[in-house]
C-alpha cells in the first residue's frame, strides 16, 4: 500500500483552499541558507508571464541599416518601420543601434535611464546548441519544442527531459523556508492561478485574484449581517470541531488557514491602501491591476514581516497567429505601460525600486516569417528586466542576425536561443539570496554552461 504523505493529503482534500495555506514544516534540500537565520532585508521578484507567445523580435528590433534590411526582409509585412522604432542607446555596444516597439515608450524611458535592461535571445535549453547539432540531434534538446504547454512548463519549471513537479520559484522557496518563518505570507504569490512556477515540494503558494483574495462567500463575521453572520459561525463551529478522523482534521485545518489567510492578507491590502502609499496610477488592464495589487501587498511587507517574496501575475493574447499588426501594439502597450507603473510606484511612493525586480517570460518567441497575417511559434525571444538593482541600459546575451536559414534559425526564422532560461533564472535566483552552490536546484542545467550568472544584476 502507497503511503499517502501529507503534502499530497493536503492537495486531495483541500483543493484551491490548500493553494492558500502558508509554507509547512520539513525541508527536504539538505542545503539551507545561512542555518536558518533571518535575511533581515527585503527583496522582492515579480514574474510577469506573457502568455502565447511574445513576438519579442518586434519588441526588440534592429536599427542600423544593414541588420535593419535583414529583419525587413525576413519579416515581410510584420516589420516595424525602421523611421519608427523608438531609439535606445545601451551602454556597451555590439556594434549596431537598437530600438523598441513605438508603442514602448515608456519602457525606452525605463531604459535609457538605467532601469531596465533586456535578455536577448533567451529560451529553453539543456546544453548549448548551434544549428548543426540541432539538425544532427547531437545535443540534449527539450521536448515538444514549439508546443505551448510544453514551453510554458519549460520555462516556468526549467525541467529539461526529466518529469518535475515542481517549478524555480518554488524550489527557491522551499531553499529559504527557515529563514523566512517569521513570515505572515508564503514567499510566492500567485495573483493569476495556481501555476508551475511556484510549485514546491514543501512550501505551498498563496493564490488569489488580481484586487486580493477572494472572499468566502454567504458568509460574514460581523454580527449585524444577519444570516451571513449565522452561516458564519455555523462554518467555524464545523471547522473547530474536534474530529477523530485525520482525514477530517486535515480538511478542517486547511479550511480554517485558508480563511485566517484571506483575512490577514485582505487587511494588509486594505491598510496600504487606506495609507496613501501608492499614488501611481496604474493601467486598468488585467496586468495593471494585478500590479497595483501587488504594490500594495509590498507596501505592507513591515505589517507582514516579509523579507523574502515571489510574486506571479500574468496576461495573455500573445498567441498572435491572426491580426498580428492590429493586435500586437496594444498587447506591448500594456506591458511597457504597466511594468512602467510598477516601477514608479516601488520608485517614487515606496522608495524600494533597488529591492524589487520584475522580469518576463512568455511560452516562446515567434517566427520571423509571416504566415500572411500573424506569425507562429518559435523559440528564442527577449525579456525584460526592470528595477534599480538592474545593472541597465544594457543588452546581455547575443542578439542574432534575424536572418532566414541563417546560423540560428532552424527553419522559418526560428532563432536557437543563444542564452538559456536557467542562466535567466540562476542570475535572478543569485540575487535574490541563493548561494552559488545551490544554484543547480533551482535550475537544473546550469552547470552545463559556462556563464551561470549573466551580470544583469548588482
Amino acid at each position: 500500500m502507497n503511503r499517502l504523505n501529507r503534502r499530497d493529503f493536503l492537495k486531495a482534500t483541500g483543493g484551491a483552499a490548500a493553494a492558500t495555506m502558508a509554507a509547512t514544516p520539513g525541508l527536504t534540500y539538505a542545503q539551507m541558507i545561512g542555518g536558518g537565520a533571518p535575511f533581515g532585508d527585503y527583496k522582492a521578484l515579480v514574474c510577469v508571464f506573457l502568455f502565447g507567445g511574445n513576438d519579442s523580435f518586434n519588441m526588440l528590433v534592429p536599427r542600423s541599416n544593414a541588420e535593419y534590411n535583414v529583419y525587413q526582409t525576413s519579416r515581410q509585412n510584420l516589420a516595424i518601420a525602421q523611421a519608427d522604432l523608438l531609439p535606445i542607446n545601451p551602454l556597451t555596444s555590439d556594434g549596431v543601434d537598437y530600438g523598441v516597439h513605438p508603442a514602448m515608450a515608456s519602457l525606452q524611458q525605463l531604459f535609457d535611464s538605467g532601469s531596465a535592461a533586456f535578455a536577448t535571445n533567451v529560451g529553453p535549453l539543456i546544453e548549448p546548441t548551434t544549428r548543426d547539432q540541432f539538425f544532427n540531434q547531437s545535443v540534449a534538446l527539450p521536448p515538444q519544442l514549439f508546443s505551448h504547454n510544453d514551453q510554458q512548463d519549460q520555462w516556468l519549471s526549467l525541467r529539461g527531459k526529466s518529469v518535475s513537479s515542481t517549478g524555480w520559484a518554488g524550489r527557491m522557496a522551499d531553499l529559504i523556508r527557515e529563514n523566512v518563518a517569521a513570515q505572515q505570507m508564503a514567499t510566492n504569490a500567485s495573483l493569476f492561478g495556481n501555476n508551475m512556477f511556484q510549485a514546491a515540494d514543501e512550501s505551498v503558494a498563496y493564490v488569489m485574484g488580481p484586487t486580493g483574495p477572494d472572499t468566502f462567500a454567504y458568509m460574514s463575521s460581523d454580527p449585524s449581517a444577519g444570516l451571513l453572520y449565522e452561516q458564519g459561525q455555523a462554518f467555524g463551529n464545523i471547522i473547530n470541531a474536534q474530529y477523530a478522523s485525520l482525514y477530517e482534521r486535515g480538511f478542517a485545518e486547511v479550511q480554517s488557514r485558508a480563511i485566517e489567510n484571506a483575512e490577514t492578507v485582505t487587511a494588509a491590502i486594505t491598510a496600504a491602501e487606506d495609507s496613501g502609499q501608492i499614488t501611481t496610477a496604474f493601467p486598468a488592464s488585467q496586468l495593471g491591476t494585478q500590479l497595483r495589487t501587488v504594490a500594495h501587498l509590498i507596501a505592507s511587507r513591515d505589517l507582514l514581516q516579509m523579507e523574502r517574496q515571489i510574486f506571479f501575475v500574468a496576461t495573455g493574447g500573445f498567441d498572435t497567429h491572426d491580426n498580428q499588426n492590429d493586435d500586437q501594439p496594444g498587447l506591448l502597450a500594456n506591458i511597457s505601460e504597466s511594468i512602467a507603473a510598477f516601477y514608479a510606484a516601488m520608485s517614487s511612493d515606496l522608495g524600494i525600486a533597488d529591492e524589487v525586480t520584475t522580469f518576463t517570460q512568455s511560452d516562446f518567441g515567434r517566427t520571423l516569417t509571416s504566415n500572411g497575417d500573424g506569425t507562429d511559434h518559435a523559440w528564442g525571444g527577449n525579456q525584460i528586466i526592470v528595477g534599480d538593482a538592474v545593472v541597465g541600459q544594457e543588452l546581455y546575451g547575443t542578439y542574432p542576425l534575424l536572418q532566414i536559414g541563417g546560423i540560428d534559425d532552424v527553419g522559418g526564422g526560428r532563432m536557437i536561443p543563444t542564452t538559456s532560461a536557467d542562466q535567466f533564472a540562476a542570475t535572478l535566483a543569485n540575487w535574490f539570496g541563493i548561494p552559488d552552490n545551490d544554484l543547480d536546484i533551482v535550475a537544473p542545467h546550469i552547470d552545463n554552461f559556462v556563464q551561470r550568472d549573466l551580470g544583469f544584476m548588482v
